[in-house]
């Protein structure tokens, strides 16, 4: 498929949107979460704030959402999450390549979790749910957004210290698979005029690479 800037999208995630959540979610993480944890995540955490990543065909029929519908509708998202889509990625009307979820705690925006699909590292999708997952916070009035990062994943931590994000401590054996720690990670004050100026530049950076998007959310 191929990528332009008409058919990127950030979105909140919905229930049909799950089996390719799993798709990339399996291709990202040792250890996975079951599709029922999205459910719950989506229907009934007041807190959550998933998004996904998607890029549509310019002649795609526009898709029939599931994440507030009625019984008809809310009965075919539930099938999606059990039903697989055996489409080809590269034929799909809509792709999702990545999703990002947060917390809305009652002091910060917690990130906990994201990832892109395998097809799609390296074209600024992560960094583009990032700065999604911190336009987000800004707008629900959050001052400090934080996250867990690997010791080890020196690529995502290079792009958070690009964000502004400070290690403010380590979880020992913070991760079931490996048992390796983890930095705390905190973008301290991004409501405040230094940072936005520093935010707002990184994504005009960030469009002129690799073009425009919209924020749907």
């Amino acid at each position: 498929m191929q990528v332009t800037a008409l058919t990127q999208l950030v979105r909140p995630m919905d229930l049909s949107d799950i089996a390719q959540v799993m798709e990339v979610e399996q291709q990202s993480f040792p250890t996975m979460w079951p599709p029922t944890a999205f459910r719950r995540e989506i229907q009934h955490n007041r807190l959550a704030r998933y998004l996904v990543a998607a890029q549509r065909r310019p002649d795609a029929p526009p898709p029939v959402r599931t994440r507030t519908a009625g019984l008809r509708r809310l009965v075919d998202g539930l099938r999606t999450i059990v039903e697989p889509d055996d489409t080809p990625p590269e034929e799909r009307d809509e792709l999702v390549v990545g999703f990002i979820g947060l917390w809305l705690l009652v002091d910060e925006a917690h990130i906990v979790t994201i990832a892109v699909r395998d097809s799609h590292r390296g074209r600024g999708v992560g960094e583009l749910l990032l700065i999604a997952a911190i336009e987000s916070a800004l707008r629900e009035a959050q001052d400090t957004v934080t996250l867990e990062c690997r010791v080890s994943n020196s690529v995502a931590l290079r792009l958070y210290e690009k964000y502004g994000f400070q290690q403010g401590g380590l979880r020992p054996r913070y991760y079931s698979d490996n048992h390796e720690d983890a930095y705390i990670l905190t973008a301290p004050d991004v409501s405040s005029p230094a940072y936005r100026q520093r935010f707002d530049r990184l994504r005009d950076e960030h469009r002129d690479r690799f073009g425009d998007y919209d924020l749907d959310f």
